[in-house]
């Protein structure tokens, strides 16, 4: 199949025939996803993170591999041990700036060929406990300037000193 097709295809149906929505989505300059300009959190080398587009909970982060991964087993020790620093460091940001009761973290690399990333999905004080936040029917992403900018500080915050 041509790119101009695939292009016409959702990120489910480019799974099922064995291709990463994730790096299509890079080799093909954001054309399946989009702008990230207001979900975009944090990118280098190894990891990007960013808020979910059709999230479970206001505050559902995600923390993505560069390269393609199928999961955790098969990247390296260095990628998983950025991957789950950061993750703490966002749990404590997103429970400061959401006010949330706690942050789930899962990994769910399911299907042919999708890619390693991790979600961090915020529970309120207001909902039931357990893994029933995993499967909470999925919103629209809505942009919030203030808590955008308040997470992205502190994460380069964490970011600089980390490095220094």
């Amino acid at each position: 199949m041509k790119d101009e097709e695939l292009l016409k295809l959702s990120p489910g149906e480019l799974t099922d025939m064995g291709i990463c929505p994730t790096c299509f989505n890079r080799e093909h300059n954001g054309a399946l996803y989009g702008d990230t300009s207001q979900t975009l959190i944090y990118e280098d080398s190894d990891i990007e993170c960013f808020f979910v587009k059709n999230p479970r909970a206001d505050g559902h982060l995600c923390i993505s591999s560069i390269t393609h991964y199928h999961d955790m087993s098969e990247a390296p020790d260095h990628i998983n041990e950025k991957m789950i620093k950061f993750a703490k460091q966002f749990m404590i940001i997103i429970k400061e700036v959401y006010n949330c009761e706690r942050v789930y973290l899962c990994t769910m690399c399911d299907g042919p060929n999708n890619h390693y990333h991790l979600q961090l999905i915020p529970r309120y004080s207001y909902e039931k406990r357990g893994s029933i936040n995993f499967t909470k029917t999925r919103k629209e992403y809505i942009f919030n300037e203030e808590k955008f900018k308040l997470v992205k500080e502190k994460i380069n915050t964490f970011v600089h000193k980390s490095n220094n």
